[in-house]
């Protein structure tokens, strides 16, 4: 465990760069100040001598301005040490935090785009974002408090023995009753416990974001948190959690607490005895100090607390943050092909999702020639989307290899294959920016007026028509959103204004109404015209004209060919196209005849 701790702390500096020294300059200031705010209690011990020595007349207690004021000077010493650490230290954190969220970002950056597809954006945040704030407290607060904790107690015991020992060892016991209750807190059962606090957190904030962004859905149809099962499941495991934690720890936290109060109640009855058989003045001398100091080594038993508290934040942090380092970022070759044409070649291609048990496509191989419109199509769970997400490098088939132009997409520059391939998928995304800004991130060198005609040749119109500022409207705020539909279309218009040779469409229609549907057809053909296709659909009306169809059942291609022909094979297209016809005709009301 040490161990663990140390290697924890050692990541964190390690990103902190030069401003680690500076943060090795505030732990020492911190322990100085520590060792410096022990003094007034000395003095207070003096000031107790001289009076009592010279009482009931205060003649003889010269020395009480020297020692008071010998108190306040330390005092004093100790705030500006401490607060000269905290500057340090404060300073140093915030840079090394900010190195974590960089480093940590320039690496998402890297990934392959398959990563995000298994990640909420919530739980991203969580792991990035919060998991820098803590290793930042750690370093601002909890470290340089580290340093004094580790070296007060040292000195606290020195300082318990020096007047009375039996004194000193009843404080003592006390300390060390609230050291094992709090391992009783920390340990068996609960040992895991921030390492399980920290899961729940990041499933509830990346189910709080899927919440948010269904809001929409759930005021239409009048439901509740409740129809947001996951969600609802995510607060309740985790209010379970921290309440089996809290009842857990009532056992520990009440022997602490009496512990680290306690040393009072024992030190009253020990300076009776003490002064019965001996000087009663040395006696109340001795208890005036160790009631005072009782509570300041009870002090030092919290902050050992929460120190162990704030060691397990940063080796949860460094672990959690380890899990984003860790993914192999994708890999660029170091001799980068060039495509030669809009082709699509999947030679032999096997693919196994990580963790699943079985391959999501398996020895599957097609083509797609330049100008020719292939569809893939096939009952859920085939490996249709499995398939396109290949092309980007979203991931690396296992074996056998994927091709465009020509070249293997793991032999091309990522940022050429991109430049070749355009991609409209059935979860559009739109950011919080203008349609203009928005339509243009897929060639940010545009121009307005190029924009606009990808705009119109998406049939975005009446889309631009309706908004307050037109195209300059920014989605998402005062009120302004697009439906499913409209949102494709804007997503078309950056496809349209990319103009890249080869075209993806992925279920691109999947949530458009009969209106919305039309448009999108529409806009189809300007964005498909002279160029390689690559489409995924279950409306089977959109595909009955590509060139090829291909049939992905479990996996592998099941058939292959027109849309006559897969009709006479009469196998599994033509039972998808007969449950389609039937499904086209269906009216609301009609009942079924017997």
């Amino acid at each position: 465990m040490k161990q663990k701790k140390s290697s924890s702390l050692a990541c964190i500096l390690g990103y902190a760069g030069g401003y680690k020294k500076l943060t090795i300059l505030g732990c020492i200031l911190s322990a100085l100040s520590a060792i410096l705010g022990l003094v007034p209690y000395l003095c207070v011990w003096l000031v107790a001598r001289s009076v009592l020595g010279t009482w009931p007349g205060l003649d003889g207690a010269g020395e009480l301005g020297r020692w008071g004021w010998m108190a306040v000077w330390f005092a004093i010493g100790s705030i500006l040490l401490y607060f000269a650490a905290l500057m340090s230290t404060h300073i140093a954190a915030f840079r090394t935090a900010r190195n974590i969220r960089y480093t940590a970002m320039a690496h998402v950056l890297k990934l392959p785009l398959g990563f995000f597809t298994g990640n909420q954006s919530g739980r991203l945040r969580k792991l990035i974002d919060d998991n820098a704030g803590l290793t930042e407290d750690l370093l601002a607060h909890k470290l340089p408090d580290l340093a004094a904790t580790v070296v007060t107690p040292l000195a606290a015991i020195v300082m318990l023995f020096l007047f009375d020992w039996r004194m000193g060892l009843l404080c003592l016991l006390t300390m060390v009753l609230a050291l094992l209750s709090m391992c009783l807190m920390m340990g068996g059962r609960n040992a895991g416990f921030f390492h399980r606090y920290q899961q729940e957190i990041e499933r509830m904030s990346g189910e709080a974001v899927e919440y948010v962004r269904g809001i929409p859905v759930v005021k239409m149809f009048q439901q509740t948190v409740y129809s947001f099962k996951a969600f609802y499941t995510a607060i309740k495991d985790y209010s379970d959690l921290a309440s089996q934690y809290a009842m857990s720890c009532r056992t520990g936290q009440t022997c602490f607490l009496t512990s680290v109060n306690g040393a009072f109640a024992l030190l009253i009855p020990a300076a009776l005895v003490i002064a019965s058989g001996g000087n009663v003045r040395t006696a109340l001398v001795n208890l005036i100090f160790y009631a005072l100091f009782a509570p300041a080594c009870g002090q030092m038993i919290n902050r050992i607390m929460y120190m162990s508290e704030a060691v397990m934040e940063a080796d949860e942090a460094v672990g959690r943050l380890d899990e984003i380092l860790s993914q192999q970022p994708m890999q660029e070759p170091k001799l980068q092909k060039k495509p030669v044409n809009a082709s699509v070649v999947f030679d032999h291609v096997t693919f196994t999702y990580p963790g699943a048990k079985r391959p999501a496509l398996e020895d599957v191989s097609f083509s797609v020639r330049p100008g020719q419109v292939v569809a893939l199509v096939g009952p859920s769970g085939g490996g249709k989307t499995t398939a396109a997400s290949l092309i980007p490098r979203f991931w690396d088939a296992d074996s056998g290899s994927v091709a465009v132009g020509g070249a293997d997409v793991r032999e091309m520059d990522s940022a050429a294959l991109m430049g070749q391939v355009a991609f409209v998928f059935q979860d559009t995304r739109l950011f919080k920016e203008s349609l203009l800004e928005n339509i243009r991130a897929a060639r940010p060198d545009a121009s307005r007026e190029e924009v606009l005609a990808a705009a119109y040749a998406a049939q975005c119109d009446d889309i631009l028509a309706k908004l307050p500022q037109g195209l300059d409207t920014v989605v998402g705020a005062k009120g302004v959103y697009l439906s499913g539909g409209e949102q494709q279309r804007i997503a078309l218009a950056r496809a349209i204004l990319k103009d890249a040779p080869i075209v993806v469409l992925d279920e691109a229609t999947a949530f458009a109404d009969p209106e919305n549907e039309h448009q999108i057809q529409k806009a189809f053909e300007a964005l498909t015209r002279r160029k390689t296709v690559l489409m995924i659909a279950h409306r089977l009306s959109t595909v009955q004209n590509a060139d090829d169809i291909i049939v992905l059942s479990e996996g592998k291609i099941a058939e292959q060919g027109s849309h006559s022909a897969l009709l006479r094979k009469n196998g599994i297209y033509a039972a998808m196209w007969a449950d389609y016809q039937r499904s086209a005709k269906w009216k609301v009301g009609e009942e079924a005849t017997v």
